[in-house]
């Protein structure tokens, strides 16, 4: 985490990640509310999976932007590779 970069994607990202935080927020109050389990776990499922969906979106674009193909076209920062790959 000594790098700070900052790509196209990032304000998008930011942005799908807030809209989450939003949502998370929700669920906290459907819970003090009362709402039924079924309906917070709902809410839950999309809240995981708009997260995952940005993580996924930072991957891909860091693979895209930070690692540069060697001649051959081979990954030539394999350790860097891993290192991001890993959260998949």
């Amino acid at each position: 985490m000594s790098e700070t970069t900052k790509h196209s994607s990032h304000p998008r990202i930011s942005t799908r990640l807030k809209r989450a935080n939003g949502h998370l927020a929700a669920v906290i109050d459907m819970i003090a509310e009362g709402r039924p389990c079924s309906e917070i776990a709902q809410q839950l499922h999309a809240v995981e999976k708009a997260v995952t969906n940005a993580k996924r979106a930072l991957i891909h674009d860091h693979i895209d932007h930070c690692l540069e193909p060697g001649p051959n076209g081979e990954i030539v920062d394999s350790k860097s590779f891993k290192d991001i790959t890993r959260y998949l």
